[in-house]
């Protein structure tokens, strides 16, 4: 396949003379933005090659000159039958996933490491990614849990105090896939307008594109526990706090709360946060029994985000169930939306999803508009939630659900993320409110 390649703008060799190559022929389809249709011809956009031509006297002997910039080898098929022509950076081979893009302007190790993101590839509209390397200090969980990352321009050059290596040495050293120079704008806008996709990544030349555009149609996402991929093995205990600049609330309480957090992938910025909230938190796994949580006579439950279908874990459903109603609970993201099915409530999977750090979303009961940071692809359906759940905080994007509390039930949720990383720290007074809600329990 005739590869895409941009011309340099830089001073040609002594001689070197520019040269359109032929168009490519119509079978393969390409055309503008790398993208091949397979099965199908388009209007293709001749590709312009910079060779290097010296006097024959000069050629004699000579080896072939080596380009200076990197040729595409690696695709992205994605199942509606596209094909973009990308170049890799990060692990080599064949992966499955599926699409989604990201809005988020900053963040992108935070992004990487959080396990909700389990099973997609993760597409940043941000153009420019991995200028600022990566550190020690932002890691979300104990590995990458994504299937890829897809950017339109990887920075040749990292500068940050903190930063140890590039983006490109830290997905290698964890086998994670990534592409660049591709046109994310263009995927974005398939994406926004025909859904999340499943897409494969591959840079294996010997795989044809009617074999990669196979393997997306076989695979699938819905219906798949991923919790019981990402959720830790054993219970434990958590001790860390956010520094000192994360602590801008004056009004946090002086008295400690037990917490007991359900990992279905939780992000280490939530137990951070808790802690920082003054709460004792013990982490236990996702299929960890109702009955040996509520033996540690903890204050509150925390249901964590997490990855994928909130129908295909029905073991978690039922442990929420068993829990809510007994001690005050809360839930975030995945946890929002299992406590919506406890309740007697259906969830459904959107068209494309909330993944970003620039979602408005307004709180019901006072008018406040918080800037969030989200990541989910199901919600859940409000008319289906049984008399007297109200529904607090509402998406000002799609009217979506945002959050919930049940009054009776000792119960808030959130459906987006108030702990932040990466995202704006409007949402922080969540983690207040829950501890009020376990304060006002104990009296």
């Amino acid at each position: 396949m005739l590869p895409q390649i941009r011309p340099l703008h830089a001073r040609p060799a002594v001689g070197a003379v520019h040269r359109h190559v032929s168009p490519a022929p119509p079978s393969l389809g390409l055309g503008q933005h790398g993208r091949v249709a397979v099965g199908r011809t388009a209007t293709s956009r001749t590709p312009l090659v910079c060779r290097s031509v010296a006097s024959p006297a000069a050629n004699e002997g000579a080896a072939t000159m080596q380009r200076p910039w990197k040729l595409s080898d690696a695709r992205l098929v994605l199942e509606d039958g596209s094909v973009w022509n990308a170049k890799s950076f990060g692990a080599s081979g064949t992966q499955v996933g599926e699409v989604v893009f990201n809005t988020s302007m900053t963040g992108y190790q935070e992004i990487l490491t959080d396990p909700s993101y389990a099973g997609q590839f993760v597409l940043m509209t941000c153009p420019h990614i991995g200028n600022t390397g990566v550190n020690l200090d932002d890691e979300e969980s104990a590995k990458c849990f994504l299937g890829g990352l897809i950017v339109r321009n990887l920075s040749i050059s990292t500068s940050n105090w903190r930063s140890i290596e590039t983006l490109d040495e830290y997905l290698r050293k964890r086998n994670i896939m990534g592409i660049y120079d591709v046109d994310t704008r263009a995927i974005t806008r398939r994406l926004r307008e025909d859904g999340s996709l499943i897409g494969v990544l591959s840079t294996d030349q010997s795989l044809k594109d009617e074999e990669l555009l196979e393997m997306a149609k076989k695979w699938k996402i819905v219906g798949v526990d991923l919790i019981s991929e990402v959720s830790c093995d054993a219970p434990y205990e958590w001790l860390d706090k956010t520094g000192s600049g994360w602590e801008f609330n004056d009004k946090q309480s002086s008295e400690t709360f037990h917490v007991v957090a359900y990992d279905f992938g939780v992000k280490h910025n939530i137990l951070r946060r808790l802690a920082s909230y003054g709460c004792k938190i013990t982490v236990v796994p996702a299929s960890w029994p109702a009955s040996e949580v509520l033996n540690l006579k903890p204050d509150g439950v925390l249901f964590s985000n997490g990855p994928g279908d909130p129908s295909a874990v029905p073991y978690a459903v039922k442990t929420v169930q068993e829990i809510v109603g007994k001690v005050p609970v809360f839930g975030i993201c995945m946890g929002h939306q299992l406590i919506g099915q406890a309740l007697g409530g259906k969830t459904f999977k959107m068209k494309f999803g909330h993944h970003g750090g620039n979602h408005p979303v307004r709180d019901n009961r006072t008018g406040r508009v918080d800037i969030s940071a989200q990541n989910h692809n199901y919600a859940v359906d409000p008319e289906s939630l049984p008399e007297g759940v109200q529904v607090t905080h509402i998406n000002l994007n799609d009217q979506s659900c945002a959050g919930l509390v049940f009054p009776k039930m000792k119960l808030m949720s959130l459906q987006y993320h108030p702990e932040s990383s990466p995202g704006p720290h409007d949402s922080d007074l969540a983690f207040g409110e829950f501890v009020e809600l376990m304060k006002s329990n104990r009296l």
